[in-house]
């Protein structure tokens, strides 16, 4: 295995404050961290001392993105909501089947959702995983993060939980929510310097004030955040105010959970009043705009919250309400739809949306200062983008093309930590062949278990 690597000649998109793009350029990896870059030809002395060299002529390389917020078990479920709103969508479709999910189907399914994320050009995933039903729940987590360690990704297991007005088999007191986070955080948090687990508490109505109190002292108490669904749907955010006379911002800070390590997925219905509170409190809004549209949730305030200063972080959300963990896809769409809402043919830039991807997906799973951008001193956490594939060539201006031309065929290499995870397309150590054949397997016994009638079973 080559302990340094030289990556050359290919378009280094830096995700630098000032969106700098080194083209041609060249990057030097020693032992997993960023060593030197440079514009033009690389020095002969860094090249006669590397193990590697690696030609990205007709490339991009830019840091690995960040999928911060999904559901791996749903890579088993899609196709099977289309059509429905939020609350039905869970009613009808996921929680019939969720309920009958055992550690090796969780593991089948994210091992085919995280091949996913990594052939498509993340190089991290925040799994919000709340499925720990039957005797065996509290081996789910388990099972996730082996699936993680396998294939060298990062992940950040969110241990998910609700203890009310949730579908029974599902629901989760707060003390078993922290006994079982902590019983993985003890096997797994830290573990190669790629794997981290908090608490994830599910949704407002979900949660009681209690139970969230204590599972947010627990997480800090670890060291780690909180992530948790935020006003996702109107309906939602009705809900709240019916019950408790507070819309889920305020409800957040009432227990005391509002802060810079929390994670909002969705954040759509919210007013000015709570986007300056997620401001002052420093708090990373996770923008997840095709689960958004096709569940036609609404449209989060993504201008709103960049002017305030907010930290947006991207996400496909799960396979369920998606269909696909494309990143490529989430950054096109976060800048059309902001582009069509506000009729404005300048209101986020293909700059804006990788930054969101890189840097703000780095801040969601916790490594600001060390993932997300590609400056010497960083995790070598790096993807090789072909831009001389017809679909993308030629290519005006780099950024331009990574947003509104690539897709995830285009993604040629992956590092992850300066590991090479994914080398033409094809990851290093998994028949893809054979993951494929193994999640459609796990995945038939799914559903033959619920009872539920699908082409696979």
């Amino acid at each position: 295995m080559a302990n340094s690597r030289l990556i050359s000649g290919g378009a280094v998109v830096t995700v630098d404050s000032s969106h700098r793009v080194l083209d041609p350029g060249w990057v030097a990896i020693s032992n997993g961290v960023i060593t030197q870059l440079g514009e033009g030809e690389p020095p002969a002395d860094v090249v006669s001392s590397v193990d590697e060299h690696i030609s990205a002529v007709g490339c991009a390389v830019m840091p690995g993105m960040t999928n911060a917020h999904t559901h791996l078990f749903q890579s088993f479920f899609r196709g099977l909501a289309d059509d429905r709103p939020l609350l039905d969508w869970l009613r009808e479709c996921i929680w019939p089947a969720a309920e009958h999910i055992t550690p090796e189907i969780a593991y089948h399914a994210a091992r085919i959702g995280l091949l996913e994320n990594l052939l498509t050009g993340c190089t991290t995933v925040i799994d919000h995983q709340y499925v720990h039903p039957g005797a065996e729940g509290d081996l789910i987590d388990d099972a996730v993060c082996r699936a993680a360690d396998e294939l060298g990704i990062r992940l950040l297991l969110a241990h998910g939980w609700a203890d009310r007005n949730y579908h029974e088999p599902l629901a989760e007191d707060a003390a078993t929510a922290i006994q079982r986070a902590k019983a993985v955080f003890d096997q797994w948090d830290g573990h190669d310097g790629r794997i981290r687990v908090e608490l994830g508490p599910l949704i407002p109505w979900g949660c009681s004030d209690e139970a969230m109190v204590s599972t947010i002292e627990a997480a800090r108490s670890w060291g780690r955040g909180t992530h948790v669904h935020c006003a996702e749907t109107a309906i939602e955010v009705e809900m709240s105010l019916e019950e408790r006379g507070m819309r889920h911002v305020p409800w957040l800070q009432s227990v005391g959970s509002l802060a810079s390590d929390v994670q909002l997925a969705h954040a759509v219905w919210l007013d000015d009043d709570e986007l300056d509170a997620i401001a002052a409190a420093d708090a990373v809004v996770v923008h997840c705009p095709v689960s958004n549209m096709y569940l036609a949730s609404g449209v989060a305030r993504i201008l709103e919250m960049r002017e305030r200063g907010i930290t947006v972080a991207l996400a496909s959300d799960g396979s369920g309400s998606n269909n696909r963990q494309d990143l490529f896809e989430a950054m096109k769409v976060s800048v059309l739809l902001q582009k069509v809402h506000h009729l404005n043919a300048m209101a986020l830039q293909p700059e804006d949306a990788i930054d969101m991807a890189c840097a703000g997906g780095a801040r969601a799973f916790g490594e600001p200062d060390t993932l997300g951008r590609i400056d010497v001193g960083r995790e070598a956490d790096l993807i090789v983008v072909n831009l001389d594939h017809p679909a993308v060539a030629p290519v005006h201006r780099v950024p331009s093309a990574l947003v509104f031309n690539c897709a995830p065929q285009h993604v040629r290499d992956v590092f992850v930590k300066g590991n090479a995870v994914v080398r033409n397309g094809q990851h290093a150590g998994v028949d893809i062949a054979e993951a494929v054949a193994s999640a459609k397997n796990a995945a038939k016994t799914l559903f033959q278990r619920a009872g539920i009638h699908s082409r696979l079973g």
